[in-house]
């Protein structure tokens, strides 16, 4: 489990970079076409740089606006223009860890109601403050564990 933390932690150090990027807006129509226009750069140039013709430029172009567009072909298009491609993902709970908290906290809601309505069948409830105690020291277990039916 230690390995795991740790992986977590250098993962969300990572991460954490690329949340100054979050608002950053994608050009509406892509990188490709937006660089190689502000760099008053012709299809026909890009495509001697990528060793393809204009109409490949083009289809690249719209192939990215579209969301089409594979990764391998926009680190192409990025060696050919001396640019390299960064891609990555923002948590929107800011952290994976700030994730896996909150989806143990959520799991651990789920289990505790499944046996606390068990106990009120049998006329055994128990109060609303040890329930939440309990939901507390579950979701703890389960953040510390990360069993894999955590994401189901």
């Amino acid at each position: 489990m230690k390995k795991q933390k740790l992986i977590i932690e250098q993962l969300d150090r990572k991460l954490l970079k690329f949340s100054k990027l979050e608002e950053i807006t994608i050009p509406p129509n892509g990188w490709v076409y937006s660089i190689r226009t502000a760099l008053r750069m012709s299809l026909r140039q890009l495509g001697k740089m990528l060793n393809i013709t204009p109409q490949s430029v083009k289809e690249i172009e719209e192939r990215e606006k579209s969301g089409t567009i594979s990764l391998k072909v926009l680190r192409q298009v990025g060696q050919a223009l001396n640019m390299k491609l960064v891609y990555g993902f923002i948590p929107k709970n800011k952290t994976l860890d700030k994730m896996i908290e909150e989806r143990a906290f959520e799991a651990a809601k789920e289990i505790v109601s499944r046996t606390s309505a068990n106990m009120r069948l049998e006329d055994q409830e128990n109060s609303p403050d040890r329930i939440i105690a309990a939901i507390t020291e579950k979701a703890q277990e389960l953040k510390k564990e990360m069993p894999k039916y955590l994401w189901d």
